[in-house]
């Protein structure tokens, strides 16, 4: 339950209580960041499938102001890093790291966040009120990323949240997940597409940083929440 907690308490800015853990619990908190992302999904299925029925664009904008609120921004700060890094060091990973690095959102920045932001809106669309289980679902899916990009790809700094979740992410955790997943894709077939989404992703960090961090974990998260959001939709059409 504690690290259930730190998971919650991390991902997302629920009401939960704040409970003492080290710098292990931190990291083992790794293998419950699906059941975080359920919760997220609960909060944004409820929004979008309650006003959806009102109309389909002010559900849209529910369910995706949810999102953002449920998260904090968390992961869109991790995509507006990236981006900016891979616009600004034309190839080099050393500028791309200190980019990363910058507090401060840049042109790339900006335009990333605007593109995913919108795309979310567009595809929320499409599937309200009438699909709202799998706003359940994706969050959830796509918070197995990390247990998988934690085993397959090196930390890029020691110091970050990759290094500290590369030696808790298990394997036993990714199958068990992985299967739960399978399991899921039963009703919600769509969601088979994480198993494509998640290794392409993993192929694509390793060949323009050559590892992970804590930006480029909460960037993946983004990318393959917009990416099963367009399987589910091209599914709906």
């Amino acid at each position: 339950m504690k690290r259930l907690l730190i998971a919650l308490a991390f991902l997302t800015r629920l009401p939960v209580p704040r409970v003492s853990g080290g710098a292990g619990d931190f990291a083992a908190a790794v293998r419950l960041y699906p059941l975080a992302g359920l919760a997220i999904g609960a909060l944004v299925a409820i929004m979008g499938w309650g006003l959806g029925r009102v109309d389909p664009w002010l559900g849209a904008l529910a369910a995706s102001a949810t999102w953002v609120w449920a998260t904090g921004a968390l992961h869109l700060d991790g995509l507006a890093d990236l981006a900016d890094g891979l616009g600004a060091a034309h190839g080099d990973r050393t500028r791309l790291l200190a980019v990363m690095r910058d507090p401060h959102v840049g042109s790339f920045g900006v335009v990333a966040l605007v593109l995913q932001l919108a795309a979310k809106l567009v595809l929320l669309h499409l599937l309200l009120p009438m699909h709202w289980p799998a706003l359940l679902a994706i969050p959830a899916a796509a918070r197995l990323g990390p247990l998988a990009w934690a085993r397959w790809l090196p930390p890029l700094r020691p110091e970050g949240l990759g290094a500290s979740i590369a030696g808790a992410a298990r394997r036993r955790d990714l199958i068990g997940w992985s299967a739960v997943l399978a399991g899921a894709s039963v009703l919600l077939p769509p969601l088979l597409c994480a198993f494509g989404l998640v290794p392409a992703l993993t192929l694509w960090f390793r060949r323009k940083l050559g590892g992970m961090t804590g930006d480029v974990h909460g960037a993946g998260i983004e990318l393959v929440e917009t990416g099963l959001l367009l399987a589910f939709a091209l599914q709906a059409a």
